[in-house]
C-alpha cells in the first residue's frame, strides 16, 4: 500500500497518535507487523490543533517526507485578546495584560504588519532541538529556553470576524511558521496581549483540508492518492 493519505485530524490527537493509528490499519490490511510499515507525516499539528495532516504510506512516499515538509501551508486561526498564555495556546496559564479593545481598522493594521518576510522566535514549547532535546521537553522540566529569531514567510493574513475579545482570521504562510507565536507577536503589537485559542490546517501545498478523510475513515486504500512517478522517484 502506498500513496499519500490526507486526514482530518482531530483535537486531542498527538500527529503521533494519528501515524501510530494509521499505521497498525495499514498493517492489518497487508497482514504484516506494525513495525513493518512505514508511515509518516509531512509536518506535526498540536494536539489542540484540528485539520489537514497529510500522511505518507509506504516506503517510495516516505523517502520524500523531507522534501514535502517544505510546502506552503493555511490555517484558520482564532485569537483571544486580553490575555497571554504560558505556551502560547489554550492549554497553557493565563495570565491578564490589558482590557483595551481594540478596532476593527486596528485588527487589519497588526495583521498587514506582519506580512512578508519576519523574523520569528519559536515558541518555548514547540518540537525544536537544543542540543538533541525538544523544546518542550526543556521547558516542561523548568530549564530556561532561548531560541533564536528566524526569518519566515506570511503570504497574507486576512480577518474573517471580530467579536471581542475574539479575533479569527486566515493565514497563509512558508513551512516553518509557527502560528502561536504569529498571535503572540500580534498581541504586543496590538497591546493587548493574545493567545491562539484555536487553530485549523486547511491547505498544505496542493493538499486542501476538503479532501482529507476523518482519521477511522473507513476504506484506507482508496482514500490514497497517487503522485506522479516523479515526485516520488
Amino acid at each position: 500500500m502506498q500513496g499519500v493519505l490526507l486526514v482530518d485530524k482531530p483535537k486531542g490527537w498527538t500527529s503521533f497518535d494519528v501515524v501510530n493509528y494509521v499505521r497498525r490499519r495499514v498493517a492489518a490490511a497487508e497482514g504484516k507487523k506494525p513495525k513493518n510499515v512505514r508511515v509518516g507525516h509531512t509536518g506535526t499539528l498540536d494536539p489542540l490543533a484540528t485539520g489537514l495532516l497529510v500522511l505518507l504510506v509506504g516506503k517510495e512516499y516516505t523517502r520524500r517526507a523531507t522534501d514535502l515538509t517544505k510546502l506552503d501551508k493555511s490555517y484558520d486561526v482564532t485569537m483571544k485578546l486580553g490575555e497571554v498564555s504560558s505556551t502560547g495556546d489554550e492549554e497553557g496559564e493565563k495570565t491578564s495584560v490589558s482590557d483595551t479593545v481594540p478596532g476593527e481598522a486596528a485588527i487589519l493594521e497588526a495583521l498587514q504588519s506582519f506580512e512578508g518576510q519576519i523574523m520569528q522566535v519559536p515558541p518555548v514549547f514547540s518540537a525544536m532541538k537544543i542540543n538533541g532535546q525538544r523544546a518542550y521537553q526543556l521547558a516542561r522540566q523548568g530549564k530556561a529556553v532561548e531560541l533564536e529569531a528566524r526569518p519566515v514567510t506570511i503570504r497574507k493574513n486576512t480577518l474573517t470576524a471580530y467579536e471581542y475579545p475574539f479575533v479569527r482570521f486566515t493565514s497563509d504562510v512558508s513551512s516553518g511558521t509557527y502560528i502561536r507565536s504569529l498571535v503572540e507577536d500580534l498581541g504586543k503589537a496590538l497591546g493587548t496581549g493574545a493567545y491562539m485559542s484555536d487553530l485549523r490546517r486547511t491547505q498544505v501545498g496542493r493538499f486542501s483540508l476538503e479532501d482529507a478523510h476523518p482519521v477511522d475513515s473507513t476504506g484506507l486504500r482508496e482514500n490514497l492518492v497517487q503522485l506522479p512517478e516523479s515526485e516520488v522517484e
